[in-house]
Parts: structure tokens; sequence; C-alpha cells
């Protein structure tokens, strides 16, 4: 399967809430989501569990741990672009179920105007 791009999910004022989220990780919590994230652009669709797994409604998350914490990275699919939404730190068993509502947000936002919500870098 060849390469599907990777797009970051922008807000209406252009801001990303994944890379704020991202810079506030350490740089070892930083290298590791970015190569989850080369990952997910090498296999797409194909990637699984353990790295990675389908939560509802569209909505994926990328499974990362470190030292006992456990990092979720948020995304969907838009054709043959994956769209990262946003991370979290997870505390429970399950993502907990607000998370995923932001990122099906996040979705139809991108949905309606990928243009606008799509991360321009500066």
């Amino acid at each position: 399967m060849p390469k599907i791009e990777i797009l970051i999910f922008a807000e209406s004022d252009g801001s990303s809430p994944f890379l704020k989220w991202l810079d506030d990780q350490n740089q070892k919590v930083q290298n590791k989501c970015i190569v989850f994230i080369e990952r997910l652009e090498e296999h797409g669709h194909e990637l699984r569990r353990p790295q990675a797994d389908y939560l509802r409604d569209g909505i994926y998350e990328l499974r990362i741990k470190r030292q006992k914490i456990n990092y979720r990275v948020l995304y969907f699919f838009h054709g043959k672009r994956a769209v990262i939404s946003h991370g979290i730190m997870k505390q429970k068993d399950k993502v907990p179920e607000n998370e995923i509502e932001i990122a099906i947000k996040n979705k139809k936002n991108f949905m309606a105007n990928p243009k606008i919500h799509t991360y321009k870098q500066e």
C-alpha cells in the first residue's frame, strides 16, 4: 500500500490543538509520537494494534506508551489522507468519551471545509 498523506487539523483561527499538546510534552514523548505518525503515514488503514486502534464514528487512535503513561493521538481518514485531530494523556482504561466527541467535531469541521481546517506552517 502506498504512503498516505498526513494532515494536521486546524481550528478556524489556524491554531492546531495537536501541535499545542505536542509542544507541552517532553522531547522523548514528542519523538515517540513522531515515530508513530510516520508509521501511520507508511501503513495507513492497515496500521493495527498495538500501535493503532479504531475507537468509533470514524475516529482512530495512535497508542503510544512511555514510562507507564498512555498517550493517544486521535485521527480520522479523509480519502487517502489521515488527519491528526489532537492528543491526550489517557488516565483510565478507555479514551474518554468527551475526547472522542472533540475528534468527531473536528472531523465534521474538517469535512465541511478542509482548506480552512488544515494546519499550515507559518
